[in-house]
């Protein structure tokens, strides 16, 4: 071949390079991530999603691409992040931090597949027709949040036996949260507690709702299961230090990051349940045909630090059954 010849070959392969890695970027399947959280919040989950993914051949960036869309705490944001995902032709929606991103994107499409992971049941909420035959196109994992709230109330009992009135933050722009305070007025009659019900959907609100209780002299808190309080998990552990108030919530994080403890189901488990489904789906399995599964691994996470601060002592008993404790 000749010297011209070959730098004009060897130039249009350089300058198809791009078009070629484009191209197969474009034929390469996405998935929407529709979350109610932040993605600094939700990195547990995704974390687990990838892993499931990965077990069926699937790796992002490589052969599929991921669409994030963040409603920070914001659940009216939800609609229209889920219109957006549908517009770009995703091949799936997986939605993470309970109900109100799952009922989003069932709203927002009959056609495109969603997989959810809920804290409540689906069938409830319209989600899937039956666990067993979901009949749609959504399908998904449920996890023990709401179920377990009686046994969350009843750990905060163990670990302050002289209180006598406790409280429940929920999210009022989250369909759960009267269902969560219906489940815990009927538990709480049982140990002769009161029950005091606070809302909260912003940052003022916590302010608000921690004042509250305090004039109200609520001895204890639990945190409804919810994606914005999730994220505001950081603020209500430095509330609950400032207001002396012993806390405990449905998720992990919550300890981790000064919260005094947690009780509730696996995000490890439940997520990547989800990613085993989504690389099932992508390799054409219908949502319809796919049962919703229970994800029926609990967690309790004492952090012993807030507990000293707190001026609290945790039995031997309680911290036995502690799957982490953190000093």
């Amino acid at each position: 071949m000749k010297r011209r010849q070959f730098i004009k070959l060897l130039g249009s392969s350089v300058a198809s390079w791009p078009l070629a890695a484009r191209a197969q970027q474009l034929a390469m399947p996405s998935i929407g991530i529709l979350g109610s959280g932040s993605a600094a919040d939700m990195v547990a989950q995704i974390t687990a999603f990838r892993k499931g993914l990965n077990e069926l051949g699937y790796i992002e960036g490589k052969n599929v691409l991921f669409e994030y869309r963040w409603a920070e705490g914001h659940n009216d944001r939800l609609p229209g992040l889920a219109a957006a995902l549908v517009q770009q032709h995703v091949a799936l929606i997986f939605t993470v931090g309970g109900t109100p991103p799952a009922l989003a994107a069932k709203a927002a499409t009959n056609a495109v597949p969603v997989l959810f992971g809920v804290g409540t049941d689906p069938v409830a909420f319209g989600l899937v027709a039956s666990l067993s035959r979901p009949g749609g196109n959504a399908t998904g994992v449920t996890s023990l949040f709401d179920e377990v709230a009686p046994k969350r109330l009843a750990l905060l009992h163990e670990l302050l036996p002289s209180v006598t009135s406790v409280g429940l933050l929920v999210n009022p722009t989250n369909p759960n949260a009267e269902l969560q305070a219906k489940t815990l007025r009927q538990a709480i009659s049982q140990l002769g507690l009161q029950l005091h019900v606070h809302y909260a959907k912003s940052e003022a609100d916590l302010n608000s709702a921690f004042a509250e209780m305090t004039q109200r002299h609520v001895g204890g808190l639990l945190i409804g299961a919810d994606g914005f309080l999730e994220t505001q998990g950081a603020q209500i552990a430095a509330l609950s230090l400032d207001h002396e108030l012993p806390t405990i919530s449905f998720e992990r994080n919550f300890p981790m990051r000064g919260g005094l403890m947690s009780y509730g189901g696996s995000f490890a488990e439940t997520y990547r349940l989800l990613g085993v489904y989504a690389g099932r789906v992508l390799k054409g399995e219908k949502p319809a045909d796919l049962p919703v599964q229970q994800s029926t691994r609990l967690e309790l996470v004492i952090n012993l630090k807030t507990a000293k601060a707190l001026r609290i002592d945790v039995s031997p008993s309680l911290l036995s059954r502690a799957d982490e404790v953190i000093e």
